[in-house]
């Protein structure tokens, strides 16, 4: 029932009468309150009555699942049934609350009828009265009328005697003669004249009289009418309120209501004895009848919807009846899946006995095949936990430095017999491994370079952006080239501990200066991916990384200062001697400053500095003074040629530090190295960069091959690979499936999105995309997701921008929910980033500016064409198929340039036009590209390249400062 209508037609009113009336008469104003109040409880009743069917209807689709999911029941699907079902119960009762209080509402409203009703009987009563009342007058006018009668017959006989006057007239000479005889008789005469004269004035004032009389006959006669169709109406409504008396409760209070409206009655009709004058109107008395029938009509209304509303009732109550069989037939059922939990219990706990059993047999297996295996086949997680062990046991003064200095030589070079004496003993007491250990130390040559990397992020286990996968991805590519790489980070509350392996705290703790005071700090280790990480975590009051995010706080700058000199603190006290230190991003480009400034001077002086930027966009500008918490000289360094911001001197600029105190600085594409070279894309670092542009350089990243690999993704529900496409096909299939989208046409082109939502991904050019896949028949994917706000400190104030963005995309994804060809998910979720990746044939990337970007070579690897803005990374790994200036084997997607509909619409519409109908084409195109090799073995060999120059200079200079000191 929709509400809003129901309203105006219980809303009952009195046209007839006007507002004086209403106002003048309390019984009126009572009556006309009343239907009001009783239109309103129809629409609140009506209301709740939708509310429970809607409950019940829950109730239903609750069950309907339950009886689906039964047959192919497993535990944790009868442990969320009988959740479900202990939601249904309590949803059922709130029905029943809601149903007797809408009983109780009936009851409420039919006592008000039934007031009503006696109103009106009284009313009728008041109007039999009146009536009465009327033909006594009726009565008393025939009376007058027969008095009439009596006049006319005299009148009628005085004009006999006036016609005999008039044959007096003919005989004038003799009366007259008799007349001037007899005196008596001229006077009589003249008497007689008179008399006839007030006769006839009494004569025309009984005929005014009589004409009015037959008028009031006729409103009798009307009335009269009126007064038997009201008996009628009063004899129906008698019989209606019998029925509503069978279901009325409470007799005893409407007998006492009668009583008063029968006192009401009486000073009415005293009322009424006074102004009978007034009442007895004819018009008066109609326009109170059609005004006393209207309401008896609406009155009937009201009752038949009650009568509507009492059947409706009685269904619910059948409902509820059978809503109580549906529960103990629920309950019984769910009897029967705890006995059938029980069994599987059962099974499971013998089917944990046997794994349990295969396990030990696969441990014993295991330990044979490791101590008979080659050095070469074990994982780099061996070896980086026997290095952290070795850096424990140093660190803790249970092993020289020396000793564990050649032991760890030898795990660089991953000799066997290092492998056979820490297997032999891997089970005994920590003191018998060291001792066993010991016995190896002879003379050994260093296999590689020491690189530690001080990173804010590091996937899978602290990954906000691209700069974890590459810290990830660059540190496992060099550790394969034999060099010995280690990570630094702070040790963030919410980072991803499941990751981490071997996870322990070091017994020492490391002292470090911050606002002009030592802080401690505890330093935990584990192996991350099989790369050897240090966990730092302060024990400062702020509880700088206990905050539930890694970007985003407000004192970010004091944060990540603090980490810098903490982590250079580590490096110092542990006695390690790396040749190279790389930090990323402004996070940590304090490193720099730091290492020169207060470490080298103190002995930690072996490493060169690389500084790679990842965003030109963040660059970590803060006032001058906020750099005196950490140690570092605020006059020496807020200089425009040291850490000055170029915009406002008054602040300190932290990638301007990294780029003047570091000795290699990189970014991560050659195209985006170029483009920061320009004012707009430097942000104001391009004169910066121009100063020290022998040392900058743009290294192209790479992925992690191992991890994005459709043939041994665990995430996909089909693994394929370019010699066996098939899979690719079913994955689409089954991301539809998942998405709701239509799947009848398999060869409908599925476009794919996977970013942040934020400007600098071209989030106009997206918007459009979505509806120009539309139009041109293909399906769009996005899995977009806003950053964490103010996730870097910038030179940018782009935050409200970004969430007006972000509330923009939530109305598109709201507008296509339900459409069969668009589907918007504003989160991420790396389970479903694979099967986007795995399923889309086109990947859309239009970005304004793109430093590197990953996802077109993830997209690529999983054989999604790219459909790319030319820009940043995106134009060193994307080349146009129709290019013909780029050589043939190397053309991999569609690109455009100008950022704007026209240039996105040539790129996709060629993408979408090739898919339809260039089927073989197409299909050689996404082999090509997933045989194209990005992974980090070519970036890292050109870091090598760049690490190896440096330490080289350094050799260089150092040799020629001893040479000129001698």
């Amino acid at each position: 029932m929709d509400n809003t209508k129901s309203v105006p037609e219980n809303n009952l009113e009195l046209p007839s009468a006007s507002p004086n009336d209403i106002t003048n008469d309390p019984e009126l104003a009572t009556f006309n309150g009343n239907t009001e109040l009783f239109g309103g409880a129809e629409v609140m009743e009506q209301s709740n009555m939708d509310e429970v069917g809607e409950d019940i209807q829950i109730v239903k689709r609750r069950q309907n699942d339950n009886q689906k999911r039964h047959s192919g029941i497993q535990v944790e699907d009868l442990i969320s049934m009988i959740k479900g079902a202990e939601k249904d119960i309590l949803l059922l009762n709130q029905a029943r609350a809601r149903a007797l209080k809408e009983l109780d509402q009936v009851h409420a409203e039919k006592e008000s009828l039934q007031g009503e009703i006696d109103l009106l009987s009284t009313r009728l009563a008041e109007t039999d009265a009146r009536l009465k009342y009327a033909a006594q007058e009726k009565i008393k006018n025939e009376l007058l009328a027969d008095e009439v009668e009596i006049l006319k017959k005299e009148i009628a006989e005085r004009e006999s005697i006036w016609k005999d006057g008039k044959d007096l007239k003919v005989n004038n000479t003799t009366i007259k003669e008799h007349v001037s005889q007899s005196p008596i008789i001229a006077g009589e005469l003249k008497a007689l004249a008179a008399e006839n004269e007030s006769l006839k004035e009494e004569v025309k004032v009984l005929k005014s009289k009589l004409i009015e009389i037959s008028k009031n006959g006729q409103y009798i006669a009307e009335m009269e009418k009126e007064r038997l169709a009201l008996e009628e109406s009063t004899k129906q409504l008698q019989s209606k309120l019998v029925i509503a008396e069978a279901n009325a409760s409470d007799l005893a209070k409407v007998k006492s209501e009668c009583q008063v409206l029968q006192r009401k009655v009486e000073h009415l009709q005293a009322e009424l004895e006074k102004s009978t004058e007034r009442m007895l109107l004819p018009d008066d008395i109609t326009s109170k009848n059609q005004a006393l029938q209207e309401k008896i009509d609406r009155l009937e209304e009201a009752l038949a919807q009650a009568q509507v509303d009492k059947s409706l009732l009685e269904q619910t109550q059948e409902k509820n009846l059978l809503l109580n069989e549906q529960i103990k037939l629920l309950e019984q059922r769910l009897l029967e899946s705890d006995n059938d939990i029980k069994a599987q219990l059962q099974i499971y706990q013998e089917e944990v006995q046997a794994f349990q059993r295969s396990l030990e047999q696969l441990k014993h297996e295991n330990n044979k095949r490791f101590l008979d295996g080659p050095v070469q086949d074990l994982p780099w997680d061996f070896w980086s936990n026997l290095l952290l062990c070795l850096d424990g046991w140093m660190l803790e003064k249970k092993m020289a430095f020396d000793d564990a200095k050649i032991l760890r030589d030898m795990a660089w070079r991953r000799e066997s017999r290092i492998r056979d004496a820490y297997a032999q003993c891997k089970d005994k007491n920590e003191k018998d491994i060291i001792a066993n250990l010991l016995k190896l130390i002879k003379a050994s040559t260093r296999p590689g370079l020491h690189v530690v990397h001080i990173a804010a992020e590091m996937a899978p286990v602290a990954k906000v952006g691209g700069l974890g996968d590459v810290v990830t991805g660059l540190g496992k590519a060099l550790q394969k080239k034999g060099h010995l790489v280690e990570i630094i980070l702070p040790k963030y509350d919410c980072m991803d501990y499941s990751r981490v392996k071997n996870l322990k705290v070091l017994d020492m703790q490391i002292d470090s200066y911050f606002d002009g005071q030592l802080f401690k700090s505890k330093v935990w280790l584990g192996t991350v991916e099989g790369l050897p990480v240090y966990f730092i975590e302060p024990h400062h009051p702020a509880k700088f990384f206990w905050r539930g995010q890694f970007y985003g706080e407000g004192d970010d700058f004091r944060r990540f200062t603090f980490f810098s000199r903490a982590a250079l603190e580590f490096l110092l006290q542990s006695g390690k001697k790396p040749d190279i230190i790389h930090c990323h991003d402004w996070q940590t480009a304090f490193v720099a400053p730091l290492y020169w400034d207060i470490y080298a001077p103190q002995g930690l002086n072996s490493a060169r500095i690389a500084f790679t930027c990842h965003n030109f966009e963040y660059q970590g500008t803060e006032s001058a003074a906020a750099l005196a918490s950490c140690g570092l000289d605020v006059q020496q360094l807020n200089r425009p040629d040291r850490m000055q911001d170029n915009f406002r001197h008054d602040r300190v600029n932290a990638v301007k530090g990294g780029i003047v105190f570091s000795n290699i600085v990189t970014t991560v594409s050659p195209t985006y190295a170029e483009e920061v070279r320009a004012s707009e894309g430097g942000r104001g670092l391009h004169l910066t960069l121009a100063a020290h542009s022998k040392k900058f350089l743009g290294i192209l990243n790479g992925i992690d091959t191992e991890a994005w690999d459709p043939s041994t993704d665990p995430l996909l529900d089909f693994q394929y690979s370019a010699n066996d496409l098939n899979g690719k096909a079913e994955n689409k299939a089954a991301l539809r499936k998942f998405l709701g989208l239509a799947a009848s046409d398999a060869r409908i082109p599925l476009v794919g999105c996977i970013t942040r939502i934020v400007p600098q991904k071209g989030v106009h050019l997206i918007r459009h995309a979505i509806y120009r896949t539309l139009e041109c028949g293909g399906q769009f994917v996005l899995l977009g997701f806003s950053p964490i706000p103010h996730i870097q400190l910038s030179t940018c104030k782009c935050d409200i921008k970004n969430e007006n963005v972000q509330r923009e995309f939530e109305g598109i994804a709201n507008q296509f929910c339900e459409h069969p060809s668009i589907r918007l998910i504003l989160k991420y979720d790396e389970v479903l980033s694979h099967y986007i990746y795995g399923a889309s044939d086109i990947f859309i990337i239009p970005s304004i500016f793109e430093p590197c970007g990953l996802t077109q070579m993830i997209a690529m690897r999983y054989g999604s064409i790219p459909v790319v803005r030319r820009t940043g990374g995106l134009n060193d790994s994307v080349f146009d198929v129709d290019d013909e200036t780029i050589p043939a084997k190397i053309r991999n997607g569609f690109t455009f340039s100008a950022a704007d509909e026209q240039g996105l619409n040539h790129a996709l519409d060629r993408a979408i036009t090739y898919y339809r109908k260039k089927p073989n084409w197409w299909l050689e195109l996404v082999k090509k590209v997933m045989m194209i090799d990005f992974s980090w073995d070519s970036s890292a060999s050109q870091y090598e390249e760049l690490y190896e120059k440096a330490l080289a200079r350094a050799r260089s200079q150092q040799a020629h400062i001893s040479s000129s000191t001698r």
